[in-house]
């Protein structure tokens, strides 16, 4: 373990408890906003997760017996260690985590308005199954989650797998965290292009659609499309839309998520920044 990381590494085990403070709710709101949330959290909760990792270690970590003593006065090297991670971890990667999950998101959002919660609840990935009024998943332990009039916060994730995740504290807000299904249609492998570097290829695409009409094309996916949708909006034929859309795929503009027979394209962060004037191709 990195000794940078020695403290998180700690509270993070490879199976069992997770503590709930590390997620806290507010975080949905921005990686700042959860941050502060965990600054200012109470020192008797932080205690009693605390205890319940380090019964679930064998034996129990020196570190976790550390922070369990030292109370909140170890939280500043814990947010020091968590914002290490992400820069080092999440930050280089995050315009293609942030891709895939508004592609997820967008279908889901789809399935709501095309059939309400049941349809929404009812295309969530192969682990989650929707039986009015129980939403079974696949879990490691055998456990009831009751909303008792609560809203449910359904939370899409590029690194959750196999299985779903939530809270542990059932007076917390309920959140299930799981797998981000998106099924997403990869660029054509193979050829010459395929052999040189993702970031050569995709500036050489880029400079395909400057002055073209395929930024009319990629307007006109808005909140997401399909490709019929795309060339209705767009007024160009179906094949004409499929391959706009292929051609700004590769370049890293589009997210393409497969759904049965029909696929729905959605924007990435760069194809929004390309709409906006924030980004130029050389």
């Amino acid at each position: 373990m990195n000794s940078e990381t020695r403290l998180l590494g700690a509270l993070i085990p490879s199976r069992g408890y997770f503590p709930d403070f590390l997620t806290p709710v507010e975080g949905q709101y921005g990686w700042d906003v959860g941050l502060d949330a965990l600054r200012g959290i109470h020192p008797e909760r932080l205690r009693r997760e605390l205890t319940l990792v380090g019964a679930g270690a064998a034996p129990s970590s020196p570190r976790i017996r550390e922070f369990m003593d030292g109370g909140t006065k170890h939280l500043p090297r814990l947010l020091g260690e968590l914002r290490g991670y992400h820069r080092a971890a999440v930050e280089p990667y995050w315009t293609h985590i942030q891709a895939q999950i508004e592609a997820e998101r967008a279908a889901r959002g789809r399935a709501l308005l095309d059939g309400g919660a049941d349809e929404l609840l009812a295309s969530l990935p192969p682990m989650l199954r929707w039986r009015a009024p129980v939403l079974e998943c696949d879990y490691p332990v055998d456990r009831d989650v009751r909303l008792r009039g609560r809203g449910l916060l359904l939370q899409p994730s590029f690194f959750c797998r196999r299985t779903a995740v939530t809270l542990h504290d059932p007076e917390l807000p309920p959140v299930l965290v799981y797998p981000a299904a998106a099924q997403l249609v990869s660029a054509p492998a193979g050829g010459e292009g395929a052999r040189r570097p993702v970031e050569e290829q995709r500036q050489k695409t880029l400079g395909k659609l400057v002055g073209h009409t395929r930024s009319v094309v990629l307007r006109a996916i808005g909140d997401g499309a399909t490709t019929s949708e795309l060339a209705r909006r767009a007024g160009v034929s179906l094949a004409s839309a499929s391959q706009h859309a292929c051609v700004m795929r590769e370049a890293g503009l589009v997210t393409t998520l497969r759904r049965g027979n029909a696929v729905l394209h959605t924007v990435t962060p760069l194809g929004a920044a390309l709409l906006k004037g924030g980004a130029v191709a050389s």
